[in-house]
């Protein structure tokens, strides 16, 4: 009977306030906020206390008064009074100096994570003027976002998407929307194959088929394929990585058709599972150069990588 933690998120250590998705055989660079704990019931209060300031006050129960006389319910309710204006006198040096007044929500602190990082925006830049890039946290790499393209809020892949601002009606069908070029990153999680050069041999098809075959609703975009020509099929670094890509050189019934690559190399976290990065570029005049595969390629970097040969540190043109 096998002992091993089943994949799932889990508090992490190394990041309070986070948890970290284990795949069952490795940590990845997942991370997500913690749910927030169910809040403790408040305790009963043991006496007045003025917009939730100063220390609980006791009240005199009815056998002290009576036990003591009139001047002891004189000096309770004295004691009352004075603090009170204590309280008072609080609450009011609060609101005319610069903290918060009573009504303010309580400040709170992050706590620190190790790196510091900014939250990217819808098309994956930073707000300020540095670099664009695609962040792929599950597969622990980022890839540089072309001038003029973006990363869409939602789209119909199932992977992280980046593609060019610029579309058009689809030759094949006008009521669809079709992008001049469109890359992809995903996992190969549905597959026993471990060989790089034979996952990217057998995706092509697959990825040629979702670029200008059929879309998600089975329509051709651009009438169908009729046929198609290799480019390149070879070893290729990435990311300290050896991978391996494979480019096809596609025609449609309609429309210009396009290029279409499939590129795969090991995971640089975790158990190392095979990442497929898919290109789709348009072919003529309107489409983007072809050397922009390989551009892009080059500058696809891990996480936290501070080259400035590409990926997290440069820009690139289309």
């Amino acid at each position: 009977m096998s002992n091993a933690t089943p994949p799932g998120w889990y508090p992490d250590s190394a990041t309070p306030g986070s948890e970290r998705w284990w795949d069952g055989a490795a940590w990845t660079a997942h991370l997500r906020p913690a749910a927030p704990a169910a809040p403790a019931a408040p305790a009963a209060p043991t006496g007045p206390a003025p917009q939730g300031f100063g220390p609980p006050v006791p009240v005199p129960s009815a056998t002290a008064v009576r036990g003591n006389g009139t001047r002891t319910l004189v000096l309770a309710v004295a004691g009352l009074l004075v603090v009170g204006a204590a309280v008072t006198g609080a609450v009011l040096l609060g609101r005319g100096g610069d903290g918060p007044g009573p009504g303010a929500a309580p400040s709170t602190s992050v706590p620190a994570t190790g790196t510091a990082t900014t939250a990217p925006s819808p098309t994956g830049s930073s707000s300020g003027a540095g670099p664009k890039v695609l962040v792929d946290q599950l597969n622990g790499i980022t890839l540089p976002i072309p001038d003029g393209w973006e990363k869409p809020d939602r789209t119909f892949e199932q992977a992280l998407t980046m593609r060019t601002a610029d579309f058009y009606d689809c030759p094949g069908n006008p009521s669809d929307t079709c992008y001049r070029a469109t890359v992809t990153s995903r996992t190969a999680n549905a597959t026993d194959i471990t060989s790089a050069e034979k996952l990217a041999r057998q995706d092509i098809a697959a990825a040629a088929g979702e670029a200008y075959g059929e879309n998600a609703a089975g329509e051709r975009t651009h009438g169908g394929i009729v046929s198609h020509q290799q480019l390149d099929s070879a070893p290729v670094a990435v990311a300290g990585r050896a991978g391996y890509q494979v480019r096809w050189r596609v025609r449609t019934t309609k429309g210009p058709g396009g290029y279409v690559q499939s590129l795969v190399f090991p995971s640089t976290i975790g158990t190392e599972s095979l990442i497929i990065v898919r290109y789709a570029f348009d072919a003529g005049p309107d489409g983007p150069p072809l050397t922009l595969m390989d551009t892009i390629t080059k500058a696809i970097r891990p996480i936290g990588d501070s080259a400035t040969s590409g990926g997290a540190g440069s820009t690139i043109a289309p």
